[in-house]
């Protein structure tokens, strides 16, 4: 048989948009959980801008926080899985405005190696909030 004819069905599950992201493990759920604790989450945004972020943190190599204050994370489901985040490779988004955006590309790599270690997409981008007193 042809390699083309295995490669249909993946091909169709990846554009009918039922790509689901890797679980997390106990220990990356608990980080999660932590860092969003006493946090309510909104809307689901498509767009935010690059100068808000203060920190960023890999829950693990699909699950990203952009932390812009102490009242305000967002959580970034990647398309896809940039392999080394959660190990401590550099993020590489590519965006040529003042936007990180869903559809971005990016890239993990690591800078001691100088390798490129992994390749994905920014998804949607959910904020959470500390809600008012």
């Amino acid at each position: 048989m042809r390699a083309w004819m295995f490669l249909g069905p993946i091909m169709l599950a990846a554009c009918s948009g039922s790509y689901e992201p890797p679980r997390l493990t106990e220990k990356q759920t608990m980080r999660l959980e932590a860092a969003l604790a006493g946090k309510v989450a909104g809307e689901k945004v498509s767009c935010i801008s690059r100068f808000g972020q203060t920190n960023l943190t890999a829950i693990s190599d699909s699950v990203l926080l952009y932390r812009v204050s102490g009242r305000l994370v967002y959580r970034n489901d990647l398309i896809g899985s940039c392999s080394g985040l959660s190990r401590g490779d550099t993020l590489i988004v590519e965006s040529h405005t003042s936007q990180l955006c869903r559809g971005d590309m990016a890239r993990s790599a690591d800078l001691l190696a100088s390798m490129v270690t992994g390749s994905c997409a920014l998804g949607d981008f959910t904020p959470y909030r500390t809600p008012a007193r």
